[in-house]
């Protein structure tokens, strides 16, 4: 792994990170769904335009049209929409700890329905994320925390594991933020529906919403999506999701510097134990280098 791939992974995790700090701001001045719904249709027609400036078309393979659709519907729609939804009531650092597991429950599908092999490294690191995850919720249970956001969480996270088993070969053939472009209108459109029929157009303006709706549109929805595309063209999509074991500090620490929450003692040793366990997932998937 070279340095222009390291710096592009610590970049992706950052910027993936401080999604649900930027989204906890968003919906606390406007309805999850629409807001949502626009920062994708922003992003999309954004993505398509500096495509089309750079030379890039639509004329895609019938693999990477299959992982537009499902990347739009999966990660997008379902994952996006549930954790904007709970994110009125859950607090930013919570989602950003069930999201991460990510990696964790991506292993877990591989070895139960698939039949990967695990390495007793990775079969060490699932059963840690485990732990990390159980002294989390645990902790945050007895604390209170509303269980119908929480489940969304839960629900959404499933939503984007699905999306990165099938979007593994999307990124292969070029056009790569054409394909980030139109799995953003995707998502648009589809979260438009619910949008519609199930939100009032109440929104508070101030800076807070319009700075957190811009950076979340740019950042975490373009920049970031862009980013993770190339880095798995680049590397592999075994050795880009190794950087995701950065996402639960750095969500937590996020949330706790910009937003004030509070971090338990039990929620720092959660996070660090899950990070450890998608670390060490990771790490049993790289194949063996001969010295």
């Amino acid at each position: 792994m070279d340095i222009k791939a390291i710096l592009m992974g610590l970049a992706f995790a950052a910027m993936w990170s401080s999604a649900f700090t930027s989204a906890r701001v968003i919906v606390e001045y406007a309805p999850p769904l629409t807001a949502l719904a626009l920062r994708f249709l922003v992003s999309g027609l954004l993505g398509i335009l500096i495509a089309l400036a750079i030379g890039q078309t639509a004329r895609l393979s019938r693999r990477q049209w299959l992982g537009v659709l499902v990347f739009g519907l999966c990660q997008n729609a379902l994952y996006l929409g549930m954790n904007f939804v709970a994110m009125q009531t859950v607090p930013a650092s919570l989602a950003a700890i069930i999201a991460s597991t990510m990696p964790l429950l991506v292993a877990l599908v591989g070895w139960v329905i698939f039949g990967n092999k695990v390495k007793p490294l990775g079969l060490m690191g699932l059963i840690a994320g485990v732990i990390g995850v159980a002294l989390i919720m645990g902790a945050r249970l007895q604390g209170g925390v509303d269980m119908f956001g929480l489940i969304l969480c839960v629900i959404g996270v499933v939503s984007l594991t699905i999306a990165t088993l099938a979007v593994l070969g999307a990124s292969s053939g070029g056009n790569v933020l054409m394909i980030v472009g139109l799995q953003m209108l995707v998502g648009a459109t589809i979260l438009a529906v619910p949008a519609v029929i199930l939100e009032d157009w109440a929104v508070t303006w101030n800076w807070q919403l319009i700075v957190a709706f811009l950076y979340t549109t740019l950042v975490p929805g373009l920049a970031a999506t862009w980013v993770w595309f190339m880095l798995v063209g680049r590397i592999g999509a075994v050795k880009a999701s190794t950087f995701h074991f950065l996402n639960p500090f750095l969500g937590v620490a996020i949330a706790a510097a910009l937003l004030g929450e509070t971090i338990g003692w039990l929620d720092v040793i959660g996070v660090a134990i899950i990070a450890g366990g998608i670390l060490a997932v990771q790490l049993s998937k790289q194949p063996a280098t001969n010295h």
